[in-house]
């Protein structure tokens, strides 16, 4: 009977952790540039003195889907969206470099490039900052950056940085609270110039509305079930008292 509490307990509290997953994913279906994460449920036994016959129930994120959302064409210079595989380096709240696929980048009065965070967006060599006030900006596919300088002929560029593409490997990185990705051994990721990117786009959430209000919906019908073994759980103590009274 103890087993049998435990067991619907743990299930119903795990039902739980993954619909919150789910429902921020459904919340961040319109986020740029999000990755959505996955979810899934699985078995554990319980270890500890008296308890070699218990399992619980843990919900985990191993992973997260990594395929590349739908390109946005905004016409805007600032909007930048990698093509395939790679990531946009950014400088996170702690001063950490961390990856991010949100290329709606935004350009302070001194110049800096943050992203739409205020995340510093970084480069070869280091932040990157703009002459302003700037005209014709235009990004390569590559990830270098040119702006015709003020008062110079319609032709005439210069190259005043170059974005900071990486590209490492999906199952050496880690999602931060805050979204941004990073290393999971907290060392920098190397600049890979095989990465390209496309000016006056964005890249969409890859998240799928459809799937996630059918997983949504699936874990709140096994956490009712979870709910209803509980209450027979306490149903057959109930009665399993009532025969020792009458013994």
């Amino acid at each position: 009977m103890d087993n049998f509490l435990y067991i619907a307990a743990s299930g119903a509290k795990q039902d739980l952790l993954g619909t919150g997953l789910r429902a921020n994913n459904l919340a961040n279906a319109q986020t740029t540039g999000f990755k959505a994460q996955l979810e899934q449920a699985r078995a554990m036994p319980a270890y500890g003195e008296g308890l070699p016959t218990r399992v619980f129930s843990m919900t985990e994120s191993p992973t997260n889907n990594y395929e590349s959302g739908p390109m946005i064409q905004t016409g805007r210079q600032l909007d930048v969206a990698i093509q395939g595989d790679g990531w946009f380096t950014v400088q996170d709240a702690n001063g950490q470099e961390a990856y991010s696929r949100d290329g709606s980048f935004q350009l302070g009065p001194d110049g800096m490039l943050t992203d739409m965070h205020g995340n510093m967006v970084m480069g070869d060599n280091g932040p990157i900052f703009l002459p302003v006030p700037l005209d014709n900006l235009n990004f390569a596919t590559d990830g270098t950056i040119s702006v015709r300088p003020v008062g110079a002929p319609e032709n005439v560029s210069e190259e005043v940085g170059r974005l900071g593409l990486v590209k490492p490997e999906y199952r050496d990185m880690e999602r931060g609270n805050d979204g941004l990705f990073r290393m999971k051994d907290g060392t920098q990721a190397e600049q890979d110039v095989t990465v390209q990117i496309r000016s006056g786009m964005l890249e969409g959430s890859n998240v799928n509305a459809v799937d996630e209000m059918v997983n949504m919906i699936s874990l709140q019908r096994h956490y009712e079930m979870q709910v209803k073994m509980m209450k027979q759980a306490e149903e057959l103590d109930t009665r399993g008292n009532m025969l020792l009274r009458i013994i």
